[in-house]
C-alpha cells in the first residue's frame, strides 16, 4: 500500500479535456463607414447601472408606440444592413448592426427583454421596438445611433433599458460563426461556464433597410425573404 501512487495521469487529461478551446481567429472586415474612435468610457458605466435593471417582461400587445407616434421616415430610401438578433434564451437579447456578414458590427445594443419572450412575441405578429431618448442641444453633434441609454418600448408598452456597449469578445465570436450566413435563426453552442452545459444561443438574422428620417429619427425594418409579408420586426430610434 505504502508503493502505490496517486493516478495523477487520468487527472491531467480529463482537465485538459474539459478546457474551453481557444478563441477563433477574426476575419471580419472594418466596415468601410467606420471611422476609428477611441472607445467612451461612459459606455461601460451605463452598462454596469443597466446590469442592475430589472427586465420587465409584459405582454407586447398593443398594435401602437408611445403617444400613438410613429415616426414618418419611409419617404427617404433607405440602405441595406445586415442585423443579428442573439442571446441566451433566458437572458437578455442582443441586436448587431453590420454592413453585411463579413464586417465587424457598427452598432450592437443590450436589449431589456429576454430573448424567449422576444422569440415569443415576434411568432405572434409583428413586433415594433421604440427606443427613445432625449433630444441634445442644437450644437451636440453626437449621432443618435452613437447615445448610450435608451428607453425601450414594445409595441406601445414600456418595458425598460436599452444600452449602447462595445462589442465584446463573444458578440465578435458570434459574428465570425455566422459570416456565412445572409439570413436565417437558429442555435449556437453555449459557454458552459456563463449559462451552464445546457446553455444554447439563439441567433435570428436578417436584412434591415435603414431609413434616416433626420438626425433625431432613424428606422431598421426588417425585409422578409419572400418580400411579400411585410416586416416582422421594426426598431425605431428617436430623440424626443
Amino acid at each position: 500500500m505504502g508503493d502505490q501512487t496517486p493516478p495523477q495521469t487520468p487527472t491531467s487529461s480529463s482537465s485538459s479535456s474539459s478546457a474551453a478551446p481557444p478563441p477563433q481567429a477574426l476575419t471580419l472586415l472594418q466596415p468601410s463607414s467606420k471611422k476609428k474612435t477611441k472607445p467612451v468610457k461612459v459606455f461601460r458605466v451605463f452598462r454596469s447601472v443597466f446590469r442592475s435593471f430589472p427586465i420587465i417582461t409584459p405582454a407586447c400587445k398593443l398594435p401602437s408606440l408611445p403617444g400613438g407616434r410613429l415616426p414618418d421616415t419611409r419617404a427617404t430610401a433607405g440602405a441595406r444592413v445586415t442585423g443579428t438578433l442573439f442571446g441566451y434564451r433566458k437572458g437578455r437579447v442582443s441586436l448587431s448592426i453590420q454592413e453585411n456578414p463579413r464586417t465587424l458590427p457598427t452598432l450592437v445594443l443590450e436589449l431589456a427583454m429576454q430573448t424567449q419572450v422576444l422569440q415569443k412575441e415576434m411568432s405572434l405578429g409583428m413586433v415594433r421596438i421604440a427606443l427613445e431618448c432625449e433630444k441634445r442641444a442644437e450644437k451636440d453633434k453626437t449621432k443618435l445611433v452613437d447615445e448610450p441609454l435608451w428607453t425601450m418600448f414594445c409595441n406601445g408598452k414600456k418595458i425598460g433599458y436599452g444600452v449602447k456597449r462595445e462589442a465584446t469578445e463573444e458578440d465578435l465570436h458570434v459574428m465570425e460563426v455566422l459570416k456565412a450566413v445572409s439570413m436565417g435563426a437558429g442555435v449556437l453552442p453555449g459557454r458552459s461556464e456563463v449559462e451552464g452545459p445546457d446553455g444554447e444561443m439563439a441567433y435570428m438574422r436578417a436584412h434591415f433597410e435603414r431609413v434616416v428620417g433626420s438626425k433625431d429619427s432613424e428606422t431598421l425594418y426588417m425585409l422578409s425573404p419572400d418580400g411579400n409579408n411585410g416586416p416582422e420586426l421594426s426598431i425605431f430610434f428617436v430623440r424626443i
